[in-house]
């Protein structure tokens, strides 16, 4: 459930080794998740500055309040810590993490720092150059083996969160008594949670451990709807869109399922939307272009008549977080390569019928892309109480 303690040290040597190419004295990240990369510290962000600093030469420091200290020392965080008082306090916070560390005169930082933390960095920093630098962002693009490793065993527990749910459904309908959306996505994460902490020892918690969202019918053709207080009903698509994290490392594994017989026109919408995962999936591979990859999955659907019910990308990058670069869409051209983690999710929405999405969490190898969650994608497998 953690990476090994040689991971953080060779990712640092990494890190130093871009900084000095990029001739930056130190890299400040203040993105949680960065964060989380960079020490294994995970927090849930407010306020109160967590930041961690890379110098490149020395160790490097994670600036936390005093009120997470012991926290950040029981996740036995790969940093020398800096603690400050309170926020904002009478003197800055980096204020005493520039107390800690000599000799910077530029500091990378991410795009996504805010223009304000930025100028209280160079604030306290006196006389240093900030400078934009997207150094992590780019390792976080491919995962080590340590990582894949945890991918690898979220995506079990994930696919075991999608048989509980279709199995909560399949004995709810022989009882006559669907559950709500809400009830659904409650019992799947509970279920999540309990397998997580019952098979493993010091499991990393973050922000979202396991969840994810369950919708019936016609709220399921809103794509990022919460689930609500609305049953589930025979003679319509449900969707159970559910992942968890296992070390920090995320995935998910997505699945609509027909309660009861299906009909001819859900069987046509399922039949196109399963084609174009399959073949979205095939085009992860090593050298293909991310907007090349998207166009080969949606075509699909564009061909079979349905392009009007398009609403999304084909997938994204799955990582620390559930989204994050790159983007399986147009418009992003990076070139895949080993290593990466990503989604393949395409679906078709139908206002007042239903949504149609099947995802998978997929790893791009040498030898073409390796799906990681494997629940059954073929018509008889997703059809309950027929």
């Amino acid at each position: 459930m953690r990476l090994p303690p040689t991971f953080y040290p060779a990712l640092h040597d990494r890190v130093r080794a871009g900084l000095a190419e990029a001739g930056l004295d130190a890299l400040l990240l203040d993105d949680p998740l960065d964060v989380a990369y960079l020490t294994g510290f995970a927090h849930f962000p407010n306020e109160r500055p967590v930041v961690a600093l890379v110098p490149r030469d020395g160790e490097v420091l994670l600036l936390v309040p005093d009120l997470e200290r012991e926290y950040a020392a029981d996740q036995r965080a790969a940093a020398r810590l800096v603690v400050y008082p309170e926020f904002p306090g009478e003197r800055s916070p980096f204020a005493l993490l520039a107390d800690a560390v000599g000799g910077i005169r530029r500091i990378g930082h991410a795009a996504s720092t805010s223009t304000g933390r930025v100028a209280a960095v160079a604030a306290a920093f006196a006389g240093a150059e900030t400078v934009t630098c997207e150094l992590v962002g780019r390792l976080r693009l491919r995962k080590t083996p340590e990582e894949i490793a945890l991918h690898t065993e979220a995506a079990r527990i994930a696919d075991a969160m999608l048989a509980e749910g279709a199995r909560l459904v399949a004995a709810a309908t022989g009882a006559d008594d669907l559950p709500t959306e809400t009830e659904l996505a409650a019992q799947v994460t509970r279920f999540g949670a309990a397998m997580m902490y019952a098979e493993h020892e010091d499991v990393v918690v973050v922000p979202m451990l396991t969840g994810g969202l369950v919708y019936g019918g016609p709220n399921s053709a809103q794509p990022h709807r919460l689930p609500g207080g609305d049953r589930l009903r025979r003679g319509e698509p449900f969707m159970l869109s559910l992942g968890c994290a296992v070390g920090g490392r995320f995935v998910e594994s997505e699945r609509t399922f027909l309660l009861g017989e299906p009909t001819a026109e859900q069987r046509r919408y399922y039949s196109v939307v399963r084609q174009a995962q399959q073949v979205g999936t095939e085009a992860l591979r090593p050298g293909v272009r991310c907007a090349e990859a998207n166009r080969t999955c949606l075509d699909v659907i564009r061909r079979a008549g349905l392009a009007q019910f398009l609403r999304h990308r084909q997938g994204h990058g799955i990582g620390l977080g559930f989204h994050e670069p790159p983007w399986v869409a147009d418009g992003d051209d990076t070139v895949l390569e080993p290593g990466m983690v990503l989604s393949s999710e395409p679906g078709i929405y139908l206002p007042g019928h239903a949504g149609y999405r099947i995802s998978d969490t997929v790893l791009v190898t040498e030898d073409g892309p390796r799906r990681l969650t494997g629940y059954p994608r073929d018509l008889a497998d997703i059809v309950i109480g027929a």
